[in-house]
Formats: C-alpha cells, structure tokens, sequence
C-alpha cells in the first residue's frame, strides 16, 4: 500500500495538507548566482582563496536575513580534508611487460595521484585485471574470488555488469548500484590491500567525458582527514590506452570485458608491471559547512527540523587553461559553475528569505556543504557530526543544478519511491498545478552522487529535487536541446552565468523544494523509508 497523508480519502483532501511557502522571489535568487558565479570568487574551489570568500558571503548572507546559528554562536562547521596534489613533473610512471615499456602522458592519456598521504612513493607491482572490482555477497557477485592482491594494482572496468534476459535484476537492474560507482571501487581495493587501481574510462561507462576525468585529477584531490586511506595509487586511464596496455600484457580487451560479465569471472594476470614514482604534495586544510535555521513555532515540533541543503564548491581555478575555453577567451582558467551549483547555493538563500518571512511548525536548516566534488566529503562530515540530531531531523532536500531553461509542467523526484517524501512530492505537485517528471534509468548513479546520500546514509529520509523536463514554450525542442547542451559545459570553464538566462525555471524548482519543505514542516508525522537506501 502507498503511503498517505493521516485521515485523507480524497486526491482533493490530500492536495489540501500541502502548506504553500510564501514566494521565493526571482531577484535575489538571480543576484546571488551572479555573484556565486563571478569570476571574484575564483570557482569556489575547495582549498582555495575563492572558497574563503564564499563561506564569508554565505554566513553574511544567513546573518542578514536573520537566521539563527545551527550550534553555538557560527554558521560555519569545520570540516577537516586532507590535500594531495600529483606532482606530474616530477613523477614517472610506465608500464613494463612483452618486451616493451610504455609512458602514456598524464592527462591526455591516463591520470593518477595517491590515496595516502604520503610525499614520494615508489611502485613495483604487477597488474591484474579484476572485471568491475566488486565484491557484493547479497547478489552474490564477487569479482575478487579470495584472491590475494596486496602489493598488485587492479585493472577495472567503470560501472557494473549489465541485466541479462537470464538475470534482469542484477545489482539494480537498469539502475547504477553503489556498487558500480568508482568511488566504491577504490574503497573495496584499498580494503582488500592492494597497492593501486586504474579505472578504464568510457563515456558510456562513466557517464561523461575524458576531460571531466582529466579536470578532476589535473587538480589538488581531497578526502576526510579522519577517513581511512586509500590505495597508495590510483587513477583513470582511457580506453585506447587501456586496450593497448592489455594487449601488450598478451590479453584482449574485448574478451576481458565479457569474461567480466559472468559471475564465475576470476582475476587474470597481466605480463605487465607498473613501475615508477610518484610525488606527491601533503597538507591538511580546514573547510566549512555552512547552516542557519528558522527556529520552528510549535512549541513540541519545533525540536526536530528540515534540512535544505545545496554544496557550494565547484572545480575553482585551474592551472592552465580549459579545453572548453570560450573563443577569444582561450586563458579562462576559472571554473565558476554557476549551474552547478551557484544556482542551489542561490535558491537556497532566495528561499531562506521566504522561510523567514513564514516560519513553520518544525524548524527548518538552510545547509550548504563543502566539498561535495571531491566525494560529497561535507555532507558526510555533516553525518558523521550533525549540527542537530539526527534522530529529529525528518528530511533533507537537496538542490544541485537547477532548471536554467524555461519553466515546465513538471517537476523531478528521482528515486522519490524509497521513501514518503515521493508521495508528499507528489501532492505538492499536484497542488502546485504540476507533474512528477516520469523516472527514467539512473544508469549515471546519480542517486549516489548528490549529497542527500549522505542522510540517506545516517537513515534521515532524503532525496535531490530535479528540474522538469516537459519545457513550457513555442519551441519545445529547442528547449530541450538547449538543456541538454549543458553536457557539454559540466565541470568546464564554460559553466558560466548567463544574464539572458529564464530564471523562472529555477524560481519554479526553488518554490517546488520549499512548498515541499514546508509541507513536511507542518505535518503530524515524519516522512519514513519505505524501500532499500
């Protein structure tokens, strides 16, 4: 049976529980991501100038608009990375094996840095091929066979085996498991002691391009400085070198894919070594997490709390100039990412204006985590030390990337059928004059690349609000084309604010998450799971 709303019979009674927000107004919506995005924040870089005047605006904003600190008397809550940058010039890597030695180029060829925090290692190892890396007893599948791999690097392929006519259901079926994500990959191998990973990029695989890999490890990686480490080396390489480095193992690609494919596939040993050194720059740096609250108005419900949350870092500022660089403009080396996600940063604040103005009977947080490109870090350090308890906190909303197109008859709720945030989602909708956008296969594994995972994690029922995609105008097409053409700009120089933009797509998706917000912050009851996280 699906979840409703207490003592509703009727879609009309149910539409009527819904409590509308006061407006989010399109102008400080729009004013915030023109300055989120200026190129004087420097692309919000984690570790970097521009992320120090961020959080600076951030909290000057909150204070302005009267929200209250989270805990104690700052919005900020330190968050603890550790820093490693490749030192590319300094560090030679080959592939030894058949009789020949091959150097691929970092960046155009392969990327790679360290996982330790270490300033100089040196590496020896023999390569194997070890299918997707996953090792998941409850489906069950497991590419690693008890093998001992300490002091081997894992050859790998990007995502997870496909359903077959035989097994529809594998791992999730359409659906990218956690499993399938890269992330979990090196976690695995670390765990399993081995001393590197090289992951095999495809655009089909990985969901995007070579140049969002080579952006994202041309620059200073981090990870939580109280996590645990990863493996002493660890990279991507594409699939032209990694056919060539296979065959030069006396292996073929092609048949390591499909021998990958079956659940009795077992590692395969490569005539290939990985030799060389690797440099390394070490330091610890301090982020933050920032957050005010709206204090609630019912006296007993205002204990417990809705989180809105939204990351505010992006890629920052580059060392040499993006590939995607506009014309004329070849030395941009900022990436600002004003879609992603100057304009949740901005919605966020638009709407704590609004929530300001209407308190609700729960309280409600207006989050904005740190580090979310290097691994949803923030929001995990969020999880792991919440500024309000977890056990009352009844959902987070999470805002990444918003509609920049047009407005439309619909609205996304992506994965919102894990728990009763999808049927209040829905009744907002529908109260709104909208529709849940139809679900589509999360083959990219989005699901786990957003930071409502991280409460999702910590058992707090959360899910990311997406943009419509039934576009509202004389050119449906056109729209759709022009959305989908931010493929091409995401993670590059070129995600830049755009004042031609129709920002009533954003006001719509901004006033959609706050009805939402506020309809679960005045309601008799929490929202709960109601299927796997």
């Amino acid at each position: 049976m699906r979840f409703m709303l207490p003592v509703l019979a009727t879609a009309s009674l149910f539409a009527q529980t819904v409590t509308p927000g006061s407006k989010v107004q399109e102008a400080p919506l729009r004013a915030h991501l023109a300055f989120l995005a200026d190129d004087l924040l420097e692309g919000r870089g984690t570790g970097q100038r521009g992320a120090e005047l961020t959080v600076r605006y951030l909290e000057t904003q909150l204070q302005g608009l009267g929200l209250k600190p989270a805990r104690g008397g700052s919005y900020r809550q330190a968050v603890s990375l550790l820093g490693l940058q490749t030192l590319v010039g300094r560090s030679t890597i080959s592939f030894m094996g058949g009789g020949a030695c091959a150097t691929p180029a970092f960046g155009t060829e392969i990327v790679f840095g360290s996982g330790v925090a270490k300033a100089e290692q040196a590496f020896d190892a023999p390569i194997l091929f070890a299918g997707f890396g996953i090792d998941a007893p409850e489906q069950p599948w497991d590419d690693y066979k008890g093998l001992d791999v300490r002091g081997k690097v894992l050859l790998m392929l990007v995502n997870e085996p496909a359903p077959t006519a035989e097994d529809p259901g594998l791992f999730d079926g359409p659906n990218l498991s956690a499993y399938g994500r890269w992330t979990t990959k090196f976690e695995l191998a670390a765990r399993h002691g081995a001393v590197g990973v090289l992951l095999v990029h495809t655009t089909p695989s990985a969901s995007y391009g070579w140049p969002v890999v080579r952006n994202g490890w041309d620059a200073e990686r981090f990870s939580l400085a109280k996590g645990p480490e990863g493996t002493p080396f660890q990279g991507w390489v594409t699939e032209d070198l990694a056919r060539a480095l296979v065959k030069q193992g006396g292996q073929d690609l092609d048949v390591l894919r499909a021998q990958a494919q079956r659940r009795d596939f077992r590692p395969i040993a490569l005539d290939l070594t990985l030799k060389g050194r690797l440099h390394s720059t070490v330091r610890t740096v301090e982020q933050f997490n920032v957050a005010g609250v709206v204090p609630g108005t019912d006296p007993a419900l205002r204990e417990e709390l809705v989180v809105y949350s939204a990351h505010w870092d992006h890629l920052g500022k580059g060392t040499a100039p993006g590939v995607d660089s506009h014309p004329g403009q070849d030395q941009d080396t900022i990436y600002n990412g004003a879609v992603d996600n100057a304009s949740g940063c901005a919605a966020l604040l638009a709407m704590a204006q609004s929530a300001i103005q209407a308190p609700a009977k729960r309280s409600q947080m207006f989050l904005f985590v740190c580090a979310e490109e290097q691994g949803l870090l923030g929001s995990k350090a969020y999880a792991a030390d919440p500024l309000w308890p977890l056990a009352k906190t009844a959902a987070d909303l999470n805002l990444d990337s918003l509609n920049f197109v047009a407005p439309t008859r619909d609205i996304g709720l992506p994965f919102g059928d894990r728990s009763t945030l999808g049927d209040l989602g829905a009744a907002v909708a529908k109260a709104s004059g909208l529709k849940v956008a139809p679900g589509r296969p999360d083959t990219a594994g989005g699901y786990f690349r957003s930071d409502h995972y991280s409460f999702v994690q910590a058992g707090v029922p959360a899910l990311s609000v997406g943009g419509g995609r039934d576009y509202l105008g004389t050119d449906p097409s056109a729209l759709k084309a022009k959305g989908a053409a931010f493929g091409r700009r995401y993670h590059q120089v070129t995600d830049e604010y755009d004042p031609g933009w129709d920002f009533r797509g954003m006001v719509q998706q901004a006033q959609f998450t706050f009805d939402l917000g506020q309809t679960i912050a005045n309601a008799p009851t929490k929202p709960t799971f109601k299927a796997a996280r």
